[in-house]
């Protein structure tokens, strides 16, 4: 059982305004989809060469699911915990070691057992930030050395194109991924606009061997050759916002009006009551609510 506290202190739910896209935006889109999301994720897996991408386009292929569990508790014993609920149900998990308080490479070195035995990607939502050369040791070496054991991490485009340079010095030799963050689900955010279009030029100047996709909250790749992975946070199917700013969508607006490839939960889904048998409910739910979204996308509608 997760501790009492975690239910107590992070899981009350509020309700600001929630985040949309112009009905303009959408309307477009119905209109003119764009022609990635008429693909098939299996029809994708050859138009990358990063073998993260590709194990990724596989599982949500094989295991039918575009849906990404984001475990944001504090232990290692209650991450590996609420893995085990979700795992059957997702393509990724999703972390944050640096808020584990006894994270161990211990416990990296059972979440990638875990994630061999129930098939998905980890992803460490590292959000790195700085000059190339100290994002190389920050991606390498110290307490967590998140190299060795995540597949997939990300990074901000405001350093400038030597935080690729550096994180794919240490990634790319390993078969690793990275995503760029273009934009954010947080109420207020400043990665708009010009900073999404000048990171996108950033992506396709580096090449997509090791930059594979965008954290963004819609397409952000009009006229881009070449296929992304755009990966969305911030989906709920009940709660609309939380206190501290988070905005949330549900999986249809996400998939099929915005256009992205991966939902990513959290809360939502380790957060609900009622035990082990009720997380793994919730993750089916949302599974099925993402494919259902993805499904209709094909169809053009």
């Amino acid at each position: 059982m997760l501790p009492p506290r975690h239910t107590e202190h992070i899981f009350p739910i509020y309700f600001p305004s929630p985040l949309r896209l112009p009905a303009a935006s959408i309307q477009r889109r119905k209109e003119m989809p764009h022609p990635t999301t008429l693909k098939t994720y299996a029809s994708r897996i050859s138009l990358h060469t990063n073998p993260t991408a590709q194990r990724i386009l596989t599982i949500m292929d094989r295991k039918r699911t575009n849906l990404c569990v984001s475990v944001d508790v504090t232990k290692a014993a209650e991450v590996l915990e609420v893995v085990r609920r979700v795992g059957a149900s997702v393509c990724m998990v999703k972390t944050h070691c640096d808020i584990i308080e006894d994270f161990t490479l211990e416990f990296a070195d059972e979440l990638v057992k875990l994630s061999k035995q129930l098939d998905f990607v980890i992803f460490e939502d590292r959000k790195f930030a700085d000059i190339g050369n100290t994002v190389s040791l920050q991606y390498s070496s110290g307490t967590h050395k998140i190299a060795s054991w995540s597949d997939l991490t990300n990074a901000h485009s405001v350093p400038g194109p030597g935080i690729i340079t550096g994180l794919s010095s240490i990634g790319l030799p390993l078969g690793r991924a990275l995503l760029l963050l273009a934009n954010m689900s947080s109420k207020g955010a400043l990665a708009t606009g010009e900073y999404t279009k000048q990171t996108m030029r950033m992506a396709r100047e580096a090449g997509r061997d090791f930059v594979i996709g965008f954290i963004a909250q819609e397409r952000v790749d009009e006229g881009e050759e070449g296929d992304w992975l755009i990966m969305s946070p911030g989906v709920g199917l009940a709660a609309k916002g939380d206190k501290l700013g988070q905005q949330y969508r549900t999986p249809k607006e996400v998939v099929l009006e915005a256009g992205a490839d991966v939902i990513i939960v959290g809360r939502g889904i380790y957060g609900v009551q009622g035990g082990e048998e009720a997380v793994k409910a919730e993750a089916e739910r949302y599974r099925e609510e993402g494919w259902k979204a993805y499904e209709e996308r094909l169809k053009g509608q």
